[in-house]
C-alpha cells in the first residue's frame, strides 16, 4: 500500500499496477468502442451479415442427437438472429420440431415459439428471422400460424412497414423488436370476384409444383445409407396454408435458378437457400455475379447433408461473396464457430454487421477470387511477445506451447504463421516472434490467435484462441484474452502482443 501511495504522489505506476493496466479492457486488442452498436443500422437488410444458425434445435449430431429448447436460448444469447425450425406433423394436431427421417428427439413447435418470444431480444434489439423448414399438412400449418400470432403477439411482423430505407427492404432499425417468418408464400394474382376461386386453386397448384422442384434441406441432410422414402414413391407435396402464407412478409423462400433468372424475376422480398457445395461452385465460377446478387437479395447458405456429425464449413468463403445468412451448427465447436463468434462480437454483438463497401457499392466490381484488389495492400505486423497463465491439462503436466496466428479473408489474404515452441512453460512462455502479413481487403479479414500444446513431433492440442475482425484491431502493445473451445473466457489466460498496420 505504501508503495502504491508513493507511486500516486510521484504520478507513476508500480509494476503490479502497470501489469493490471496492461491486462485491462483498456489495453485489449479488440477496440472497446466496438462493444456497442456503432455502425449505420439504417441500410436495407441485404447490406448486413446476419448471424445465422442451422438445425438450431439440435444439441448434437443429425442422426440420433437430442433436440432441446435450450439450443434456441443458447443461440439467441450468442446474438444469433436467424433461427431454423424444422416442422413436422405431430400427434393430437400438435406440430413437432426435429430432424426428419432420423432418430433425433422431438420438441413441440409451440414450445419453440414460446422460448423464442421469451429470449428473442435479450441481447439484441434487432430483428429475428424464423426460417421454417415446413413439412406439415395444411391443417397443422394453420395450428402453427395460430401459435405464431397468439404467442408472439406484437413482436410478429404481419404487414409491410412504411419505411424510408434507401433500397427495397427495410433496415434493422425499421424492424427493431420484430420477428419475421421465412417460408414459402402462396402466389397472389389480381383477382376478379368471379374468378377468385379458380385463380386461388391455380396458385396453389403452382406452389405445389414449385415445392416439388425446391431443394429439400432435410432430404439433402441424410447420408446415403439412411432410409427415407420407399424407392419409387412420390415425394409428398407440401401446400402452404393461407394462414401461414399471410405471415410471410419480407422473407419469402423461392428456389434459386441462376443469377440471370434472379435479376429478371426475383422480387426484393424473396430470398433463396442453397447448400454449401452449390454455393461454393457458384462463388468460384461467378464470384462477381454472386456479390451483385447479394446486393439486392438475401441468400442463405447451409451445411452439406453429408455433415451428419453437425460439423461446419468455413463461413468466410460465403461472407466473401456477401451472403448474409451463412448458417452454422452453433452446437459444434471449432474454427468455423470461432470465426463466427469473432465476426459477430463486432458492432456490440447485436447479430448484424454492416457489409464493407467493396460488397455493397454498385460503382465497384468485386470478385473475391481475384488476387489484385487494391494498388496498395495493407501491411500488418504482429509481434507475439509472451503468454500468461495458460490453462494446464488435467494431467497437470506443464505445456509446451506455441502460437499460430491465422488471417482469414479472401483467398489471397488467408495465411498462417507460427511461433517456435517453448518447452515446459504454462505460466509465462516467451516467444518474441515477428509476423508480417500483406492484406488486400482488410475490411473482410479476421485475425485468429490460437495457442496450441506441442504433444509430439507432428501433433498438437488446442489450448485457447481469440478471433477479432481486422477493423476492430487496436494498434500498439495489447492484451489478447483467450477463450476456450466453447467460446468461454479462460481468464486470466492471455497473450501479450504488439500490433501495427499501415
Amino acid at each position: 500500500i505504501t508503495k502504491s501511495l508513493q507511486s500516486v504522489k510521484k504520478r507513476s505506476m508500480t509494476f503490479e499496477g502497470f501489469l493490471r493496466y496492461m491486462e485491462s479492457k483498456d489495453c485489449c486488442v479488440f477496440d472497446q468502442a466496438h462493444t456497442s452498436v456503432y455502425q449505420d443500422m439504417d441500410q436495407s437488410l441485404p447490406s448486413y451479415f446476419i448471424s445465422s444458425s442451422h438445425n438450431t434445435y439440435l444439441t448434437g449430431d443429425q442422426l440420433v442427437g437430442k433436440s432441446h429448447l435450450f439450443a434456441y436460448v443458447s443461440a439467441l444469447r450468442k446474438g444469433c438472429r436467424c433461427l431454423e425450425i424444422d416442422c413436422w406433423d405431430g400427434p393430437d394436431m400438435e406440430p413437432v420440431v426435429y430432424h426428419g427421417y432420423t432418430l433425433t428427439t422431438k420438441i413441440l413447435f409451440k414450445d419453440v415459439i414460446t422460448t423464442v418470444e421469451q429470449h428473442a431480444f435479450e441481447v439484441s434489439a434487432y430483428p429475428v428471422i424464423l426460417s421454417l423448414e415446413n413439412h406439415c399438412s395444411k391443417e397443422q400449418q394453420e395450428v402453427m400460424a395460430q401459435y405464431l400470432i397468439s404467442i408472439l403477439g406484437d413482436k410478429l411482423l404481419t404487414a409491410p412497414l412504411d419505411h424510408s430505407t434507401t433500397g427495397d427492404l427495410p433496415s434493422p432499425n425499421d424492424l427493431k423488436y420484430k420477428i419475421l417468418i421465412k417460408n414459402k408464400k402462396l402466389k397472389r394474382e389480381t383477382k376478379t370476384e368471379d374468378a377468385e376461386g379458380a385463380e386461388e386453386s391455380a396458385d396453389e397448384g403452382e406452389d405445389e409444383e414449385e415445392d416439388e422442384d425446391e431443394e429439400d434441406e432435410d432430404q439433402q441432410s441424410k447420408p446415403k445409407f439412411w432410409p427415407t422414402r420407399k424407392a419409387g414413391s412420390k415425394k409428398k407435396k407440401v401446400v402452404v396454408a393461407e394462414a401461414l402464407s399471410d405471415l410471410v412478409i419480407y422473407t419469402r423462400s423461392v428456389k434459386f435458378v441462376s443469377f440471370s433468372h434472379s435479376k429478371d424475376n426475383q422480387n426484393c422480398y424473396e430470398n433463396t437457400s442453397m447448400a454449401e457445395k452449390k454455393a461454393r461452385k457458384l462463388a468460384k465460377a461467378s464470384g462477381l455475379d454472386f456479390v451483385q446478387h447479394n446486393q439486392k437479395f438475401l441468400s442463405r447458405i447451409y451445411p452439406a447433408g453429408s455433415r451428419t456429425s453437425s460439423s461446419n464449413f468455413n463461413p468466410q468463403e460465403f461472407w466473401n461473396v456477401g451472403s448474409q445468412l451463412v448458417a452454422l451448427n452453433f452446437q459444434s465447436l471449432g474454427l468455423p464457430m470461432d470465426l463466427n463468434d469473432g465476426r459477430f462480437q463486432d458492432n456490440g454483438g447485436c447479430g448484424y454487421i454492416l457489409k464493407p463497401v467493396v460488397l455493397t457499392s454498385s460503382q465497384r466490381s468485386f470478385d473475391p477470387s481475384c488476387s489484385q484488389h487494391s494498388l496498395k495492400p495493407t501491411h500488418l505486423l504482429l509481434k507475439v511477445i509472451s503468454g500468461s497463465n495458460l490453462p494446464v491439462p488435467r494431467s497437470g503436466k506443464a505445456l509446451d506451447p506455441f502460437v499460430r496466428v491465422e488471417t482469414h479473408g479472401i483467398a489471397c489474404d488467408s495465411h498462417r504463421r507460427c511461433t517456435s515452441t517453448v518447452k515446459n512453460n504454462s505460466l509465462g512462455p516467451y516467444w518474441d516472434a515477428d509476423m508480417n502479413f500483406s492484406i488486400s481487403v482488410p475490411e473482410l479479414c479476421l485475425i485468429r490467435f490460437c495457442v496450441k500444446d506441442q504433444t509430439g513431433l507432428l501433433s498438437s492440442e488446442f489450448v485457447g484462441q481469440y478471433t477479432v475482425p481486422f477493423t476492430s484491431l487496436k494498434k500498439g502493445y495489447r492484451w489478447v484474452p483467450l477463450r476456450s473451445r466453447d467460446g468461454c473466457s479462460l481468464d486470466p489466460a492471455s497473450l501479450f502482443v504488439f500490433v501495427w498496420y499501415s
